[in-house]
């Protein structure tokens, strides 16, 4: 049986922080963008995602897969915000079975009330870091990413 490996006082109490500091940072955004735009963190996912594709649509299956949901999740959300006419869905014309997940008009507009998410993130987290601390950020992030998700992370396309 292989021994236990525990962390270091300093890297434990790094891991403590950041588990605190993502618990803080989560609740206080969240509690920002429903503020300013009724919508939860899994509706603005949804919504933001959407908005990538220049046509504002995405087939369902991918978009599960770029939101790392389960198909069935993305279903039962995407009926929740169809009822607040925030998406529209779509058969799609090759297949079937599948279906095409539109961005409408109201949900474009919803977005853009969620606009000052990006200031609530900059104020709660980034404003408080320096360059390099971002950019270490980020290559942190990168790192973990590709171990995770087994993938090499590209830039997100602007919003």
């Amino acid at each position: 049986m292989a021994s236990t490996r525990w962390l270091t006082a300093p890297q434990e109490r790094a891991w403590r922080r950041y588990r605190r500091m993502r618990t803080l940072l989560d609740l206080q955004i969240a509690r920002d963008l429903n503020r300013d735009s009724g919508l939860s963190e899994a509706d603005y996912d949804v919504l933001s995602t959407l908005s990538e594709k220049p046509e504002g649509r995405w087939r369902a299956r991918d978009l599960a897969a770029q939101l790392l949901w389960s198909t069935s999740r993305l279903a039962h959300h995407v009926g929740r915000m169809e009822q607040r006419s925030l998406v529209a869905r779509q058969p799609c014309a090759d297949d079937g079975r599948g279906a095409l997940i539109s961005l409408t008009e109201q949900g474009q507009a919803t977005l853009r009330r969620a606009a000052p998410h990006a200031a609530s993130v900059g104020r709660h987290m980034i404003d408080l870091l320096t360059v390099e601390e971002v950019a270490a950020l980020d290559t942190i992030a990168g790192k973990v990413i590709t171990h995770l998700a087994g993938e090499v992370p590209t830039e997100l396309p602007p919003r």
